[in-house]
């Protein structure tokens, strides 16, 4: 049996595999490792092998903070650029990386580092990407956030084996926002998102860029993520516990400072944690948002404080002309320090946060509502959307391609359900939405504009609205706290012409 803490806090203690349920799996163990022998795939088992099961082991001490710089991911060049189509090249590979100092950690990587290439994407310009799969298991790469046909969305069943190569396309129809790629592979993508599968993609347009707000080397992308690490420093997974994930990362580095010069930065923050709430504050100094998951908010919003679940992305603007050089001001999550920003000179600043940011296109009139709730299943004892866990072979929601509709999405798991309250997140593929109202009430701060992830608390209700034009094909939607999504809650839609 699954028991309350299992459920709540591991997410992993059932796999879904079509209608039946295989338990438990050995990644509840806490050996450090997944339920990949479970699976029945042999070539899997060996690659976890060689990137660092570990059976018995003490985990590492934690870092001494703000001793190591936080690094900025390197930006992916064009293998070549044709007409309007820059085209990329990525390998997915093992590696070595330096996440805790002086130590190394087996990864998995696009293109050899624990943070993968940021790909650079100009709006309406389409961009070509060839992965190549040299992990040694089935993979899939999805661009989250992405509006994208259903062969380049990555969906979780749709596999390419090792050794071989896919290339997917991004038409990048859409405005500019912070989105980023990471695997997909369906009772793996945990595993391995929390091994180094992740990496930003940035949409930019030239009507952004004549609202001057901070650029160049003052748009500063980071990864917030957490990890749990053994003494030789190999990454543990350990399900059951996901609170000793203690270790918390900006940009693959523990708790690293990042020296500023007085004048405003853009901060471009994800939560990659496949698991992992991150409530933020900057010691009470003043955080001016001015975006969300799907680009720019209609008008900035004045922050102290930022809630930012598995997958989400807020944009931020920090001046740091109100602080003299020598200034340290340290970003906190409700447990402890994350990161500190270090000012540590003067820069001219002719960048600016303007009143408007943009507009935003009325509602159109809904064709119907759905209803989703999101919660354990007890007669199936696992994950599930409207008490189904995922199955590939049957279709949730059928949708016509151009159709609006309003979902109302429900935490079913209540503080006085039998397994106790547990947040999830929910996440639409291929379409961005807008939040109509939470129980009732006006969307959160930071909300009003274009989201493809949203936080929902036990108990709550909240209502969004989406637009499904696009093309004709299958995706997906789920909770993204990867270990829920595993265990079963997952469901698929097809839109028809």
């Amino acid at each position: 049996m699954l028991n309350r803490r299992g459920v709540m806090l591991a997410a992993g203690g059932v796999v879904a595999t079509g209608a039946s349920l295989a338990l438990p799996m050995t990644w509840m163990s806490g050996r450090g490792s997944s339920a990949t022998a479970q699976l029945g795939r042999s070539e899997a088992e060996q690659h976890i092998m060689r990137i660092g099961m570990v059976a018995k082991s003490s985990p590492v001490q934690a870092a001494e903070p703000f001793t190591v710089e936080m690094p900025v991911p390197r930006v992916a060049r064009p293998v070549s650029t044709w007409g309007d189509t820059d085209v990329y090249e990525l390998a997915l590979q093992p590696a070595q990386a330096e996440i805790l100092p002086g130590l190394t950690t087996p990864v998995l990587t696009y293109g050899g580092s624990f943070i993968g290439p940021t790909i650079k994407a100009k709006s309406g310009r389409k961009v070509r990407v060839k992965y190549v799969n040299n992990l040694g298991l089935p993979v899939n790469v999805h661009l989250h956030g992405g509006h994208v046909p259903p062969e380049s969305d990555g969906y979780p069943m749709d596999l390419f084996a090792a050794g071989q190569s896919r290339t997917f396309d991004y038409p990048n129809g859409q405005g500019a926002a912070t989105l980023w790629y990471h695997d997909h592979t369906h009772h793996m993508e945990a595993e391995h998102v929390y091994r180094g599968m992740h990496g930003f993609y940035l949409i930019e347009c030239d009507s952004e860029r004549q609202l001057r707000l901070p650029s160049g080397q003052y748009d500063v992308p980071i990864m917030l993520r957490d990890a749990h690490f053994d003494a030789a420093g190999s990454l543990i997974l350990d399900v059951e516990h996901p609170e000793a994930r203690s270790t918390l990362l900006a940009n693959g580095r523990p708790l690293p400072y990042f020296p500023v010069a007085a004048r405003k930065y853009r901060f471009r923050l994800l939560n990659s944690s496949i698991h992992k709430i991150f409530e933020l504050d900057l010691g009470g100094v003043e955080m001016t948002q001015i975006a969300s998951d799907g680009g720019l908010l209609p008008e900035p919003v004045t922050r102290t404080k930022l809630t930012l679940a598995p997958a989400e992305r807020v944009e931020v603007v920090v001046d740091f002309s109100r602080h003299a050089v020598g200034s340290k001001l340290v970003l906190s999550d409700a447990g402890g320090p994350v990161m500190r920003f270090d000012v540590t000179r003067t820069a001219p600043d002719d960048s600016r946060v303007p009143a408007r940011l943009r507009s935003m296109p009325p509602l159109p009139a809904p064709a119907r509502t759905r209803r989703m709730k999101l919660a354990v299943a007890p007669s199936k004892m696992a994950y599930a959307i409207n008490d189904l866990s995922w199955d590939p072979e049957r279709i949730d929601s059928v949708i016509q391609n151009g159709t609006t509709e309003v979902w109302e999405i429900y935490n079913g798991d209540t503080v006085d359900s039998e397994f106790g309250g547990i947040d999830h997140t929910f996440h639409l593929h291929m379409v961005q939405f807008r939040v109509l109202d939470r129980d009732g009430k006006p969307p959160l701060p930071g909300e009003a504009g274009f989201k493809d992830t949203v936080l929902v608390r036990p108990g709550e209700t909240m209502r969004v609205q989406a637009t499904f034009k696009g093309w004709p094909g299958k995706y997906v939607y789920h909770c993204h706290m990867q270990e829920h999504n595993v265990a079963g809650m997952m469901a698929q839609l097809e839109i028809v012409p």
